[in-house]
């Protein structure tokens, strides 16, 4: 009865208040505990608020309904189909909806469903498969920001095939924790590709010039993001790099060159279907007719053999010396260079592989040796380019630190300066310089002031002595101007007053104290002028360096 009643009321209300009415009823269906026959006839009555013309009203049943698992499925299938607005509430949040529905909703609906499918707790393989193929970079992009999506590695690189060109979505690939090598490889590419395209369409690059350059950097970026990989994750890069047709005999031979032993070896064995053990003990054969083998398994140039096994022979001298003596096992060797890898931005011995290469090169026929001396050229500049990187850098941090420390000299003693010419605060009296009133003690005229002290009790004899044993040394020391702990008191003699001459009547006053500080002009004639001529041509320089 109250739920016909509550149809007839609809009608003929406001939108406003049937948004809010329905509102009402779907979490008394949801959450009130309704019997059977009152949850049926709300539950139809809900089903036929979905006709209702405003969406207001529909987008309060989908506010209701999309946190609850035991929503009717009906109303929710219903109010994922409906406009982009309402149906992203329930796409994003609801529990009831299945993948299928999911991956239907990714198939038909616009970027704000997709958008809001990707931003789903637990997205599922599938659903994120489907993503990647049809969803624009709004969707893309919110799906790789989800770290609680599960996505493979072939939707990433599906993702970088088909929008690498926009940035927001290669900067949200990066920053991804488990974004595999073959993944950051590709978005390096496209990286690569669209800045050889800008320079070209600029004109400050031709087209042949250009795509060497982009080549060359792909290289490069490629070594460094393979940089302390294992063995499995090098494996995988290098079998994408194959599929891709980038991996090629130039880069094989910049990996050694790099001292990239560990990339070499594994694409060497991806080349040659050999095992990655089989393939280190030929590169680690100082003999050149192992590695000759390899080399024409893997089918790389003929040309390149000799540089090769010269950039090979200077990585195991480099990698193999001993200490004057002492001795090595092979498998000592052996472990060694399986561990060792040059360092990012080491040329030095880059460039020592690539001066023995050329070397090698240099007994060929020169119509052979012509392209390969020509690549090792091109090396050997940009391995010193890199090295002379590094050395400006080292020297610019140096000169900035020695530029920071001798600021902080100056105005150290800028402040020491004008904590001598600013008056200083009146220094509290200590204890045993404070007046002593002494009444039982007479003393005659002409007595000697040890006599005096011998009158008093031990207890304040013992004080006084004190306090002249404190006052003597300070009273005599100089100024020095190197320390910062400078103190200055002027002490006035001990006055003991007599009544023989009607000074003080009887008792006797016995006063020791502290005199006034220097004057300022007192203490700037004591400051060398060298010290004031060399503070102030060290001040004018540092402030032309600024």
């Amino acid at each position: 009865m109250i739920i016909r009643q509550f149809l007839s009321w609809t009608r003929d209300a406001s939108i406003d208040r049937r948004a809010e009415a329905a509102a009402a009823l779907t979490r008394a269906y949801l959450y009130g505990g309704l019997d059977a026959g009152a949850a049926r006839d709300a539950q139809s009555a809900i089903l036929a608020l979905l006709d209702d013309p405003a969406l207001a009203v529909r987008r309060a049943l989908a506010q209701a309904c999309a946190g609850c698992a035991t929503a009717p499925r009906s109303l929710v299938v219903a109010l994922a189909g409906d406009h982009p607005d309402i149906a992203a509430l329930v796409l994003r949040r609801s529990s009831v909806l299945t993948d299928a529905d999911l991956v239907d909703g990714i198939a038909v609906g616009c970027e704000t469903t997709r958008t809001a499918i990707a931003g789903r707790l637990g997205l599922s393989h599938a659903v994120a498969g489907a993503m990647a193929e049809i969803g624009g970079v709004p969707s893309l992009t919110t799906l790789v920001r989800n770290r609680s999506a599960r996505i493979t590695t072939g939707s990433l690189l599906r993702m970088v095939e088909r929008h690498g060109d926009d940035a927001g979505l290669r900067n949200a690939l990066t920053l991804r924790a488990d974004l595999p090598l073959e993944v950051r490889q590709a978005v390096t590419a496209r990286v690569a590709a669209s800045l050889s395209a800008f320079a070209i369409a600029s004109g400050w690059l031709t087209p042949a010039r250009g795509e060497r350059a982009s080549r060359e950097a792909l290289e490069r970026s490629t070594l460094e993001v393979s940089a302390g990989a294992d063995g499995a994750d090098l494996a995988r890069l290098v079998s994408h790099l194959r599929i891709r047709g980038q991996l090629n005999a130039g880069l094989i031979l910049r990996a050694i060159l790099s001292g990239r032993i560990a990339f070499a070896e594994a694409a060497l064995s991806d080349l040659t279907g050999l095992k990655a053990d089989r393939v280190a003990g030929l590169m680690h054969d100082p003999s050149a007719s192992g590695f000759a083998a390899l080399h024409r398994r893997a089918g790389l140039p003929p040309v390149l053999l000799p540089a090769f096994v010269a950039a090979l022979s200077a990585w195991r001298e480099a990698g193999f010396q001993a200490e004057p003596g002492q001795a090595k096992t092979n498998q000592a060797k052996t472990n060694q260079a399986k561990t060792s890898q040059a360092k990012p931005g080491n040329a030095t011995l880059s460039r020592r592989m690539i001066e023995r290469a050329l070397t090698a090169c240099e007994t060929m026929p020169l119509a052979e040796a012509q392209s390969v001396v020509a690549l090792l050229a091109r090396y050997e500049a940009e391995a010193a380019r890199e090295e002379a990187r590094v050395t400006a850098k080292a020297m610019e941090e140096k000169e900035s630190r020695e530029t920071r420390t001798r600021m902080q000299i100056l105005d150290a003693e800028w402040r020491l300066a004008q904590q001598l010419v600013s008056p200083r605060p009146a220094q509290p009296v200590p204890l045993a310089l404070q007046p002593v009133r002494i009444d039982a003690v007479t003393i005659e005229q002409g007595q000697a002031m040890e006599s005096v002290l011998d009158a008093l009790s031990d207890g304040l004899r013992a004080s006084v002595r004190e306090a002249r044993a404190q006052v003597r040394p300070l009273a005599a020391a100089p100024i020095d101007l190197t320390g910062h702990d400078l103190v200055t008191i002027d002490v006035p003699s001990i006055v003991v007053s007599q009544p023989e001459f009607g000074i003080v009547p009887d008792p006797v006053r016995i006063e020791i104290g502290v005199s006034p500080t220097h004057e300022a002009d007192a203490i700037l004639d004591a400051i060398p002028g060298a010290l004031i001529a060399s503070y102030r041509a060290d001040r004018d320089r540092m402030r032309l360096a600024a």
